[in-house]
């Protein structure tokens, strides 16, 4: 596949309630800085800048981002907003509340009642009337009715248009359920970090309609720190035969688990993202793909995955 032929097309679609998305989005947490919460040296905004662009104009109608989701100078919310405001008609945003960050990058987690003014600085960074999607990120193993529930009359009042749930479990999931429709699932999933029970989650989102994206698929364990510089032979060995990245691989094995599983790698190098949109097309075979399940979730092990900005 050229350049001149690399679409999100290739990845397919799913429904987020009424909006229709490409599986390969793009996840905004990388605009930012050198790390994704680093306070040091900003990213270069001419350069993120355009990748959004080309990344829209390349097909991808599906971003995910949070206004907790920046670095010295620099808002991911905000260069969204710069880059690609007016927004097109079919440009799907997703964002999370729940964490919060203050101008020092303390965190701190909001109580039910705080909810409304993190959706309202999203709203105000993303310049926007109606948030498309809104997910609660969750911590810990505890009821999330209340903070959902929160959202839920949000969602009413005509702030929100749909409502997701990030990082939570079967069980917080159909508690959620219980509240409002829930649209989204986004946990941490890769070929070889699949925390206990993440595929039974998957599998269920799938027969419930429910759109199951993955964060960190590259990442792995390495999370916001970014991916090893070690990649599993597996990986590689897979990746060699059809002349791929090894996270070109991941991101096909990912989107491989279901057409209801989105990918929404991060970059702000404009050549990753091309390299991250071709993966959309990469078809892997069963045999490749049952090595490649097999890895698991060894936590012993340190990631991986080959080094992506």
């Amino acid at each position: 596949m050229t350049s001149e032929t690399i679409t999100a097309a290739a990845s397919g679609t799913w429904r987020l309630g009424d909006l229709t998305v490409r599986r390969m989005g793009f996840g905004a947490m990388r605009l930012t800085g050198s790390g994704p919460f680093d306070l040091g040296t900003p990213s270069d905004r001419d350069r993120v800048l355009g990748v959004l662009r080309r990344a829209v104009e390349l097909g991808v109608n599906h971003i995910d981002t949070a206004a907790f989701y920046f670095s010295s100078l620099r808002s991911a919310n905000e260069l969204i907003n710069r880059a690609l405001g007016p927004y097109p008609d079919d440009l799907v945003i997703t964002t999370k509340v729940g964490p919060g960050r203050d101008a020092s990058g303390d965190w701190s987690w909001a109580a039910p009642e705080q909810l409304r003014g993190q959706v309202e600085e999203n709203l105000r960074q993303l310049g926007r009337d109606c948030l498309d999607v809104v997910n609660l990120r969750v911590k810990g193993g505890g009821s999330i009715a209340e903070h959902f529930g929160a959202l839920a009359e949000l969602r009413r009042a005509g702030l929100i248009r749909h409502l997701g749930v990030s990082n939570v479990s079967a069980a917080q999931l159909a508690e959620a359920r219980a509240v409002a429709p829930v649209v989204c699932v986004q946990n941490r999933y890769g070929v070889d970090s699949r925390r206990a029970g993440s595929d039974g989650l998957l599998r269920l989102c799938g027969e419930a309609g429910i759109a199951f994206v993955p964060f960190f698929a590259i990442a792995g364990a390495g999370k916001e720190a970014g991916a090893g510089p070690v990649e599993n032979p597996v990986v590689t060995a897979v990746a060699e035969a059809h002349g791929a990245t090894a996270a070109q691989v991941r991101l096909a094995w990912t989107l491989r688990q279901g057409p209801h599983v989105l990918a929404i790698p991060g970059t702000g190098n404009p050549d990753h993202l091309l390299a991250n949109l071709a993966a959309g097309a990469l078809r892997l075979t069963d045999q490749e793909c049952a090595a490649l399940d097999a890895l698991g979730d060894d936590p012993e092990q340190p990631n991986r995955s080959s080094r992506r900005e």
